[in-house]
């Protein structure tokens, strides 16, 4: 008579929720969500605070509205501040951009070792740890001292200089990190059909890397447009609305909302409070706004 003879049970396989490394296992998790929770929850605070801090100012006037002299409560706007930041931070962008992800073409694509590009790649390095402080006070003594922009001292280009100096190191270091995440079949690839460099380079590998590369802009915007350094030593301040038909709008002393928050965060009047922490919430929120436009724009990657 035949006897059919099962294996041994493999109980050591089985799955124990109660063993040290599971129960390990779980805490860790956990304690991983909980830190990823608190990360959100400061963000979700910070945009609830400001917004009970400044939100009784959120009224259409505020965009079209200048703000009110000190001591007075009308008219509750800010229209000026919304301008002028939108015309530094875009003249800022305009300026770094383009020679940000050019550099940082160039540091992945064309010389990515040699003592050249370990050069650039040190300086980024150091100018991304630089103060910005001292960027505002760079551009104060190059532009704003000598008054080479057409006799010109504070002025709005001043200010979106010293902010594309911000902008560059993390535009430059993001592009060059994201096209070395690029396949290297992609680019051999290219090149075995018969494509050139230029072709690669433009139709193939920068399509591969939009998201990283608008990470990269995203952050440098939105770096340099909370600043308030840069923005007091070259486009100081300015309580009208720009200035277009002299011909001195972005030559002369123009507001922005961070210089604003300051200035009137330090008074000791309850209207020009509230407008500080209304700038706050609005500031807070293009930010957002950006970093959800990029996310958007990545989702048209060719790759």
């Amino acid at each position: 008579m035949t006897t059919t003879q099962h294996p041994p049970a493999a109980s050591g396989l089985n799955y124990n929720p109660y063993a040290p490394r599971n129960l390990w296992n779980r805490a860790m998790n956990l304690l991983a969500a909980l830190f990823s929770a608190m990360a959100v929850l400061l963000l979700v605070a910070v945009i609830l605070y400001v917004l009970y801090k400044g939100g009784g100012a959120i009224t259409p006037a505020i965009f079209t509205e200048l703000p009110p002299p000190p001591g007075l409560s009308e008219p509750m706007g800010m229209g000026n501040a919304v301008i002028g930041t939108t015309i530094v931070t875009g003249m800022a962008a305009l300026v770094a951009v383009p020679v940000g992800v050019g550099g940082g073409i160039y540091l992945a694509e064309v010389a990515r070792t040699g003592w050249f590009a370990q050069s650039i790649r040190f300086g980024v390095n150091v100018l991304a740890g630089v103060p910005s402080i001292i960027c505002g006070l760079f551009i104060y003594a190059l532009v704003v001292n000598t008054r080479v922009l057409w006799g010109e001292s504070f002025s709005a280009m001043a200010g979106s200089l010293a902010l594309a100096v911000l902008m560059l190191p993390t535009i430059v270091k993001t592009t060059d990190e994201g096209l070395k995440l690029v396949s290297p079949e992609l680019r051999m690839g290219s090149l075995g059909i018969g494509a050139s460099r230029f072709v690669t380079i433009t139709r193939v590998v920068l399509p591969a890397a939009v998201s990283p590369i608008a990470t990269g802009v995203v952050l440098g915007i939105a770096r340099a447009a909370g600043e308030t350094a840069p923005l007091i030593f070259t486009a100081l301040f300015s309580p009208f609305w720009p200035d277009w038909s002299s011909g001195l709008g972005l030559l002369a002393p123009t507001a922005t909302m961070s210089v604003q928050i300051y200035n009137f965060g330090i008074m000791p009047f309850a209207p020009q409070m509230q407008l500080a922490w209304a700038a706050s919430f609005i500031l807070v929120v293009m930010i957002l706004a950006a970093n959800l436009l990029a996310r958007w724009l990545a989702r048209f990657s060719a790759f």
